[in-house]
């Protein structure tokens, strides 16, 4: 099995502790309000919230991605650190074992955020994956995701 481990940063207009809030601790009712058109819904199908918590997020009709399978594997509220595995997606079924994401969230000078995201992919057998696709695709999905969330709170301070 082979490992591919990719590294971003994400700047996104918004306090740490309101964007770890929105995107670790209420993404059940945010993701689906904020992109209703990629986001269908998105529930826990095993455990609390906390680490070992099984989520499943659905994606609106058309996308590639219809379904994902999240398990939480760590919640630090005061670190502002959080990180999850993909264990189950109609993608990549054939090649890819799990996804594993860290993230940290960091605050910026300007009173934003940056946030910095490990994503280890842990390859089946002699399957290949394209790093420069993943890194290119997923990366800007990432980012379109964070900048959606910064476009809410910004139109919604009090959200």
């Amino acid at each position: 099995m082979g490992v591919i481990t990719l590294e971003n940063e994400f700047a996104v207009a918004v306090a740490p502790a309101k964007l770890f809030k929105a995107y670790c601790l209420e993404t059940d009712t945010l993701l689906p309000k904020i992109l209703p058109e990629h986001i269908k819904s998105s529930d826990i199908v095993e455990g609390n919230g906390g680490p070992g918590t099984i989520r499943k997020i659905t994606f609106a009709e058309g996308k590639e991605l219809s379904y994902a399978k999240q398990k939480i594997e760590a919640i630090d509220e005061e670190n502002l650190t959080y990180s999850f595995s993909l264990i189950e997606a109609n993608v990549w079924k054939d090649a890819v074992e799990k996804v594993t994401y860290e993230h940290k969230f960091v605050p910026t000078p300007e009173g934003g955020s940056i946030c910095k995201r490990t994503s280890t992919y842990y390859i089946k057998g002699d399957a290949e994956i394209n790093k420069d696709q993943i890194k290119d695709v997923y990366g800007k999905k990432t980012a379109g995701l964070f900048k959606a969330v910064e476009a809410y709170f910004l139109a919604n301070p009090d959200a």
